[in-house]
């Protein structure tokens, strides 16, 4: 007997999805609530569970189809599990013994057995595997049930002992002196978050008036600062101290200064609001994500970072919901994680505006008449001009500015 696996609720207002992976094959044993999809909506990746425990059957959607909530995606033979599961553990363990009988002709079949587990690789975790040319196989996934990420890919190939190159090379000349002069394209479709974020951002250019303001700030205090409380911070809170925290709460101080900033346009209405709930970018195994903190008005540093803490592990566990994505008033992007030194971010509708965070640099400035160098970084204030003036603009970005610079301000709401 079969049973029907269907594409669960995603959400408000979410009516399909696409069917990005298919987590297990056909033959496969499977129990119950073991992911075997993961569909990728207009924000996050949801992972469809076995609904009984058996076999998988048939596999009624392929890889980049289109499916609608209730559709079947697959079929499960039910009560066949066990029978199917007892004979691979009879013939692992005969594997075993044959393995120590003849160890000297079982490495050549190792890579075989792992090179199978390549095909489970979502499309951007295939890509960084060619781009950084890495063994998947001897990469330690830390994404959910253990895959591999794009994260750990990258991990993978920073970590390559710089001697292991010339060993590579041999193997990599070949195909290099049969191709000269071939030159290869690659199609990838875009996922539906990605086609979703260009959406968005093309909308924000045609409909919102936007302009970038910058300034920047001196880290000095906030660094000093963290290195002298990190220790006891993570000691007693349970989590890093990062720069984020500090950033989060300046912010939320000067969204109350200038509440236009954190206000929104609808219709020919304009909606201002008495509580502040930040959107963050946290990377995920198949892109930048953005949940949102809420009420951040009311919370401390250490609760702004361990609800920035708590989003980082679930989007890599890939457990992120669509509840942790609705809303958001506001938004901090921080490209200095990736070296950015600076941009201009677009805006997030129906936000009016957001905060770009970029690298922090030792630069020569001057402080009393003297040239000094200090750890300084970017500040970008992206906003709907339609709603936020200039003025509105520069007098946000000097409050934050002088609560970064001056962290005391943070305790005293000054």
């Amino acid at each position: 007997m079969a049973t029907d696996v269907v594409v669960p609720t995603l959400g408000e207002s979410i009516t399909e999805a696409t069917l990005g992976q298919w987590l297990k094959k056909p033959g496969e044993a499977v129990k119950v609530d073991e992911p075997i999809a993961s569909l990728e909506t207009d924000k996050v990746a949801v992972e469809v569970p076995s609904p009984v425990a058996g076999v998988i059957g048939e596999l009624v959607v392929n890889e980049g189809d289109t499916v609608n909530v209730g559709a079947v995606i697959a079929r499960i033979e039910a009560g066949a599990a066990a029978s199917t599961s007892a004979t691979p553990a009879v013939e692992d363990r005969t594997a075993v013994g044959k393995a120590e009988a003849a160890a000297p002709a079982e490495p050549a079949s190792a890579p075989v057995e792992e090179s199978g587990d390549a095909l489970t690789l979502s499309p951007s975790v295939r890509r960084a595997v060619l781009e950084y040319g890495v063994d998947p196989s001897k990469i330690r996934g830390t994404g959910k049930d253990g895959r591999v990420t794009k994260d750990d890919v990258i991990a993978a190939a920073k970590s390559q002992p710089k001697t292991a190159a010339p060993a590579a090379a041999p193997a990599a000349a070949a195909p290099v002196a049969s191709a000269a002069g071939e030159r290869k394209e690659e199609r990838v479709k875009m996922t539906r978050l990605r086609q979703t974020v260009a959406k968005r951002l093309k909308e924000a250019q045609n409909t919102a008036a936007m302009l970038t303001t910058f300034n920047d700030v001196d880290m000095t205090a906030v660094i000093e600062a963290r290195n002298k409380y990190k220790d006891l911070f993570e000691k007693k809170h349970g989590v890093r101290l990062g720069f984020m925290g500090f950033f989060v709460k300046a912010a939320v101080m000067a969204l109350k200064d200038v509440p236009a900033v954190n206000a929104s346009i609808e219709g020919d209405e304009i909606v201002y609001r008495d509580y502040v709930d930040v959107s963050v970018a946290v990377s995920a195994p198949n892109g930048l994500v953005v949940p949102v903190i809420r009420d951040a008005q009311n919370l401390s540093v250490s609760g702004i970072e361990k609800t920035i803490g708590d989003f980082g592990k679930r989007a890599k566990e890939g457990k992120l919901s669509m509840e942790d994505m609705k809303g958001g008033t506001f938004t901090i992007s921080n490209g200095g994680v990736f070296g950015s030194l600076m941009s201009t971010p677009i805006i997030n509708p129906p936000q009016s505006g957001v905060l770009g965070l970029h690298r922090i640099e030792d630069r020569p400035v001057v402080r009393d008449g003297q040239v000094v160098v200090r750890p300084m970084m970017y500040l970008a204030l992206s906003y709907d001009h339609r709603l936020i003036d200039g003025r509105e603009a520069v007098t946000f970005l000097v409050a934050l500015k002088n609560a970064i610079e001056d962290p005391t301000r943070l305790l005293i709401d000054l």
